[in-house]
């Protein structure tokens, strides 16, 4: 196959150094240390203009949660109701977190009124894990339920065949959530499907389309990108990548911004709020989400953890949180070798996630750790796909950080090692993808003895903060960028032509797809 060019043992641990503006998340931290004026403070006054970083909504539940603290259950139930009133989705005073609203639970006038209010399912159906013959479905029920998935095939939007499903049961001890995998499916096939909740019926019907049978050319695009903190005028970039229709989305880290790893309260409201938003509910119900995560939701800025499994004694804590807010085919090694490192395909394109932060050791000169790495070397050898794309949380390029450590120039060796490998190996078809840089581009590492490396960046879905493009970085070649507005990666696989083709696209923070995308 021809190559193809393409277009287009340490934290760090800062008292409040916010990475990311967001009175709701700071505020709550600020709860999660005890410090409950400080918090009331940081969000005392409603919000003046239309792009303010915190609705209205939010700050009253926020609020909520400060009363709640001190054990005002009267005025808590007053900030339930006006956050309610301001747009507030009820499931979120009934996710919680709810040992934080536990007073509020057990105030009779409050559980009356919820009653009349109350939905059975709170988060989801997040479709993820989705192959050519099965999908997943992620979701957070109000209690302990029976949840079921049916799924009908369609042929010009009827219904053919018999229905397919699967069933799973949610569990306080892992937060009300569970994964149901409907199998038998069919590939390349669009599917209708309904979540029943103890046996009712919840929400309208969804659909989805499976991927291409495994290892066969294909036709099909990916959305991806990282650098999703919460921006309330920013939520519609779900609704934006939706309408462009990718058959999966990746998201490489920073996903939701927490930077608190010692407080599942900060944790959980991060999470909870994002699966609250319409935006987001409509995308990830028709879209498979495959997701790793990078520094601002695994710990804080350019947090380098060490190489031991459980220290810092945070690192298991925060991975099982993850694990239970995402629907990944798997987690690293699961809770023998916890991670976030797998693998999954759509038709003969071999996607291979990275985990960059739970064994990252700038002392040993790791970003993997060794089991990591040994499983990305079988992996390399053993694959079978036309293109090969290597997703890191942070950039391979050399030089698009100043002097900074935290992407792969802080670790050398080890990317020259995988790099090499690649070449020893006669490994073709590698594409390089990650986020971390508030901003899209596209770069080329010249390779002495063996082909030239693209790497395709994007991390500023939602984000405010931009990063400056570096078009003279050393060691790499920048081809395109874009840092004006937010934007996502695009890319668009055909594995049917004679020299198959992946083709780049930075598209923008529009409602709908854009003749000014740029590829």
């Amino acid at each position: 196959m021809k190559r193809t060019q393409l277009l287009a043992l340490l934290l760090i641990l800062s008292s409040h150094a916010w990475a990311q503006h967001d009175p709701g998340r700071n505020a709550t931290r600020l709860l999660a240390e005890g410090k409950i004026d400080e918090a009331i403070k940081l969000v005392a006054k409603p919000p003046r203009k239309m792009n303010s970083p915190i609705s209205e909504a939010e700050r009253q539940f926020v609020l909520t949660m400060a009363a709640c603290k001190q054990g005002n259950v009267d005025a808590a139930f007053k900030h339930a109701q006006q956050a309610v009133k301001n747009g507030l989705p009820i499931e979120r005073l009934q996710a919680g977190p709810r040992d934080d609203l536990a007073p509020l639970f057990a105030n009779k006038a409050f559980e009356s009124w919820l009653k009349t209010k109350q939905q059975p399912l709170l988060h989801g159906p997040l479709l993820g894990s989705v192959t050519d013959t099965s999908a997943s479905f992620w979701v957070r029920t109000a209690g302990e339920a029976d949840v079921q998935i049916v799924a009908h095939a369609l042929s010009n939007n009827a219904v053919v065949g018999k229905p397919l499903s699967g069933k799973a049961r949610t569990s306080t001890g892992n937060d009300y959530t569970a994964t149901i995998m409907v199998s038998g499916l069919k590939p390349m096939t669009r599917y209708r499907y309904q979540v029943s909740v103890d046996q009712q019926q919840t929400g309208a019907p969804a659909e989805f389309q499976t991927f291409p049978k495994q290892n066969t050319a294909s036709r099909f695009s990916i959305a991806f990108g990282g650098g999703a903190g919460f921006t309330p005028q920013y939520e519609r970039m779900w609704t934006t990548i939706g309408r462009h229709s990718p058959d999966a989305l990746l998201l490489l880290g920073d996903n939701v911004y927490i930077d608190d790893p010692t407080h599942p309260l900060s944790q959980r409201y991060c999470y909870y709020r994002r699966q609250s938003q319409p935006e987001w509910k409509g995308l990830v119900a028709t879209t498979s989400v495959f997701t790793i995560y990078d520094d601002h939701d695994f710990g804080t800025n350019d947090c380098i953890p060490g190489p031991a499994i459980e220290s810092p004694a945070w690192k298991r804590p925060v991975w099982e949180v993850f694990s239970q807010n995402w629907n990944n085919p798997s987690y690293g090694g699961g809770a023998k070798q916890p991670g976030c490192w797998y693998d999954f395909q759509i038709g003969d394109v071999h996607f291979i996630m990275l985990d960059g932060r739970y064994y990252r050791d700038l002392a040993g000169g790791s970003m993997l750790g060794p089991v990591q790495k040994k499983w990305l070397f079988e992996t390399l050898k053993s694959s079978k796909g036309k293109f090969k794309v290597l997703a890191s949380p942070v950039p391979w390029s050399p030089g698009v950080k100043g002097g900074s450590k935290d992407t792969w120039d802080g670790f050398p060796d080890e990317r020259e090692e995988i790099f090499s490998f690649l070449e020893n190996q006669q490994i073709k078809g590698v594409l390089l993808m990650a986020a971390d840089r508030h901003r899209s581009d596209l770069r080329k590492i010249k390779r002495p003895n063996g082909y030239d490396l693209y790497e395709v960046m994007s991390s500023r879905l939602t984000n405010v903060h931009t990063h400056g493009l570096l078009q003279n970085a050393k060691g790499s070649e920048w081809i395109m960028g874009y840092n004006k507005e937010c934007s996502f990666g695009l890319l668009d696989f055909d594995t049917t032509r004679e020299d198959p083709q992946v083709k780049y696209r930075i598209c923008l923070l529009y409602t709908s797809p854009s003749p000014r995308d740029r590829g």
